[in-house]
């Protein structure tokens, strides 16, 4: 008796988590002086367009909801071929 992971569940709790703590952290970089700033340019390297600004920030969220989207579907789905 195995149990099957909802691959689109997965896909959407993992897109919408990951861009909210890009959010977060975006929001804690820009009301600090240097706390989470190498993580915000590291990220800026990563996600075109994400930086420490209004639309910056909505861009990052963006692109880390489709990034962690695609990698939690294909979590679920090789979590479902294994478990056969």
């Amino acid at each position: 008796m195995t149990q099957k992971l909802d691959t689109k569940a997965v896909a959407l709790a993992l897109g919408v988590m990951w861009s909210l703590g890009v959010f977060f952290m975006s929001i804690t970089a820009l009301v600090t002086e240097s706390y989470l700033h190498n993580m915000v340019d590291f990220l800026s390297t990563v996600y075109l367009g994400y930086s420490l600004s209004f639309s910056g920030v909505v861009t990052g969220m963006v692109w880390a909801f489709i990034d962690a989207a695609i990698g939690g579907w294909l979590l679920a789905w090789l979590y479902n071929k294994l478990a056969k």
